[in-house]
């Protein structure tokens, strides 16, 4: 990932995983060594937040902006699943269809109360792949964006065949940030012990950003 990690831009790798009901896990590794420099877990209901480099903490309830605490972006806990899989959200409205001839590709339009969004999908050969989507507020201005390329097909754990974006980038204009994803190996569907998603605190620990 190239990210931000509180006012620094970093770039290195990231161990995530997640599944439905807000349960996602980060770990950030130092890019000199391979050490957790940041680790996070949302358990459904509240996460919790290790930072080992400045050694301090955060805790609290899993929303969106526990997430923007590590990344500095406004995500759902549940929208790292759809990053992963190249299947952002969809709001609820009137969808209207269009070809985009001199591309092959579909031009999706959903107009609803919360706003607008736009979709850009390649339906050739039977493929469902989301190459971009947009999402505008009732008032026009972007909400987020994302634009993934280079699919290719892998294997779920059931055996299973899912076609996956092999990078994806994630703009959010109001935190005047963006995030970056090469994605590596990934394992879809595998069974995650709740366990899994839970951080343990150290006694002691000072909250990040307190004087």
């Amino acid at each position: 990932m190239d990210y931000w990690l509180g006012d620094q831009r970093v770039k290195g790798d990231v161990l995530v995983m997640g599944t439905t009901g807000k349960k996602v896990r980060f770990n950030a590794l130092s890019p000199a060594g391979g050490d957790v420099l940041v680790d996070m877990a949302c358990g459904g209901t509240n996460f919790a937040y290790v930072d080992k480099q400045n050694n301090c903490q955060l805790a609290g309830p899993c929303d969106r902006s526990s997430i923007a605490a590590m990344l500095r972006i406004e995500l759902e806990p549940d929208d790292f699943l759809h990053l992963a899989m190249g299947t952002p959200p969809v709001i609820e409205g009137t969808k209207t269809i269009a070809w985009d001839s001199s591309r092959s590709l579909e031009k999706v339009e959903v107009k609803g109360p919360t706003g607008t969004q736009t979709l850009t999908l390649d339906l050739r050969n039977g493929r469902l792949d989301v190459i971009d989507s947009e999402l505008k507020d009732a008032n026009g201005k972007t909400v987020w964006s994302v634009k993934n390329t280079d699919f290719e097909s892998s294997p779920d754990a059931a055996g299973g065949d899912h076609r996956l974006p092999t990078k994806t980038q994630f703009k959010s204009p109001k935190e005047k940030a963006d995030l970056v994803v090469e994605w590596g190996q990934r394992t879809i569907n595998p069974t995650i012990d709740d366990a899994k998603f839970v951080v343990s605190v150290p006694d002691g620990l000072p909250r990040c950003g307190a004087k």
